[in-house]
């Protein structure tokens, strides 16, 4: 263990912390309350970034970006009151999304607490119900136990946020303390005699679908998941968002139980005999509302695999739980022979119809969306990264594109607007030479647009989508269902995003018709500047399946 008996202020024993526990960047908005770690945090810029965001929760979004592509905490700063409220999103982000995350809040000195001083809330009770942990270190000489905690529990079991308040005259106490080991995360695996009962329970299933998703996933364990379904002739749906478990281009994968997951998957689902389940929560859109799979008996074998033993059971009682890592339930499953048999057509009808359902409908707008998908699909390199915002406009991306190790989809899967820009700046910070592609609505834009702005100062070039239909289709889409005709609240004023993105400082684009959209895509892999591009996409096709005027008819 590493002694430091010198004497040191609480801010730079807590900026110690972060370096002994690997951390090599934080997303901050700066504040007069942690004014010490700002201070210590400028003696060891040449070991440590920190990217001032334009607002807390941009900040909080790109440091909840950064655990989903690393595996790592992502580290966010904010200052008291205002900026942690502001913050809270990344923090509901990371708990919805199981990411390791860890924010830091300046807070009012221990002098005045319970006063209602000048900004004062108590983080404990604020953040207790969407953080793994939410703490205050009242102590100096308590941060290296607190910090080491933190990162564990940010990284054990079930990845999550932590939330720590720091009372600004504790980072600035001057004490002698000895700094911590650094963190090692905790996390279930799954041994032979538990791969022996998945074998035992699974074998003779004539329709198996095996169902992966949730966080923790590897590069090595994507390629671990890819060589037991190879290896068994199995057919492989991911959950919402986490397209990029599995490489999309095999043969193996049948499509995603997302927002817009094709018809046809959730009938296959109804038929699968067996559903093997690995890392998903099988939560409420990867169920449709939990009503794809009966409550609480599935009427199939269900075995679920998933790192919080809490977890399975929670609402389908499966045939077998175990509570394991999904990396290390794929490293053990791959090799193994399930002993399974006659379900090469059941694998490949599955595969046949995932592919026809990501070609591109026809389409009479002048831009056509599903044919600029499959134009980008050809273009992208194999490691680009997509961020995706919330909005039906994700659906294209979602439906048409192709995922899969080194690539990666990033989004948030609580439905957070405003996510996918600061998402995108933080990845493209971390390899600038990376393709990182936003994919976000004209009002999702609005909510963080302004963080490209981030990404110009620290030298970030993701390229930006802006879907401009003049609406939130989303709420569009269940008024017209719910309401037809009743447009209340929903339009949005035309915007100039070109004013907006050139005055950011990045490139732009407006695209209108399908034929300028991949010179638009070329000349933005080409730009070294972050580049906006604006489609003006149809308001009438109000999704990737449906169209106003259907909804108005049913």
């Amino acid at each position: 263990m590493q002694q430091q008996q010198n004497s040191r202020s609480g801010g730079q024993v807590l900026v110690d912390q972060l370096l002994i526990h690997g951390a090599d960047c934080a997303f901050c908005v700066p504040g007069e309350s942690y004014l010490e770690v700002l201070d210590a945090l400028h003696d060891v810029r040449d070991r440590f970034t920190l990217y001032n965001a334009r607002h807390e929760a941009g900040a909080a979004n790109m440091a909840e970006a950064y655990g989903k592509l690393t595996g790592r905490p992502g580290i966010c700063m904010v200052t008291r009151g205002p900026g942690a409220c502001h913050a809270a999103i990344g923090v509901h982000v990371a708990y919805q999304d199981s990411t390791p995350m860890i924010l830091l809040v300046g807070q009012v000195g221990r002098g005045t607490v319970d006063r209602e001083s000048f900004q004062e809330i108590d983080y404990r009770q604020m953040f207790g119900p969407v953080a793994k942990w939410a703490a205050q270190i009242d102590d100096a000489r308590r941060i290296p136990e607190y910090m080491a905690r933190a990162f564990r529990v940010a990284t054990s079991g079930r990845p999550g946020p932590v939330v720590l308040a720091l009372p600004e005259d504790m980072l600035t106490e001057l004490v002698e303390v000895a700094d911590a080991p650094p963190y090692v995360p905790t996390a279930p695996a799954m041994d032979s005699a538990q791969v022996a009962r998945i074998v035992q329970v699974l074998r003779g299933a004539k329709r198996p679908l095996v169902l992966a998703g949730g966080s923790g996933w590897t590069d090595e364990g994507a390629e671990a998941l890819l060589r037991f379904a190879t290896d068994n002739d199995l057919p492989i749906a991911t959950s919402f968002r986490r397209q990029d478990a599995i490489d999309n281009d095999s043969d193996h994968y049948v499509g995603d139980f997302g927002t817009g997951v094709a018809p046809s998957l959730v009938r296959r689902l109804a038929e699968a005999d067996v559903l093997l389940v690995i890392g998903a929560r099988l939560g409420e859109i990867t169920t449709r509302n939990y009503v794809s799979l009966n409550v609480p008996d599935t009427g199939k074998v269900l075995v679920h695999i998933h790192v919080d033993a809490d977890e399975i059971g929670r609402v389908y009682s499966p045939t077998l739980g175990i509570a394991a890592d999904s990396t290390a339930a794929a490293l053990a499953l791959a090799g193994t022979d399930l002993g399974l048999s006659g379900h090469g057509d059941w694998r490949q009808t599955l595969r046949e119809e995932y592919l026809a359902d990501t070609q591109a409908p026809a389409h009479d707008h002048p831009l056509d969306m599903g044919q600029a998908m499959l134009a980008l699909r050809d273009a992208l390199p194999a490691d680009a990264v997509i961020t995706l915002d919330a909005g039906n406009h994700t659906g294209w991306p979602q439906r048409f594109l192709r995922y899969g190790r080194p690539g990666r989809q990033i989004g948030s899967t609580c439905g957070a607007m405003g996510y996918s820009v600061p998402a995108a700046v933080a990845v493209s910070l971390q390899d600038p030479a990376r393709q990182v592609l936003a994919f976000v609505g004209d009002g999702g834009f609005m909510m963080s647009g302004a963080e490209i702005a981030t990404a110009v100062q620290h030298g970030g070039r993701p390229i930006v989508l802006v879907f401009n239909n003049g609406t939130y289709g989303t709420i569009r889409m269940h008024q017209e269902r719910e309401h037809p005709g009743r447009v209340s609240g929903t339009d949005i004023v035309t915007t100039d995003f070109g004013a907006l993105a050139r005055g950011l400082g990045a490139e732009f684009a407006r695209v209108t018709q399908t034929a300028e959209f991949l010179p638009a895509i070329k000349a933005a892999f080409a730009s070294a500047r972050p580049t906006v591009i604006e489609l003006m996409t149809d308001p009438e096709q109000i999704s990737t399946r449906t169209t106003i005027a259907k909804l108005r008819g049913q």
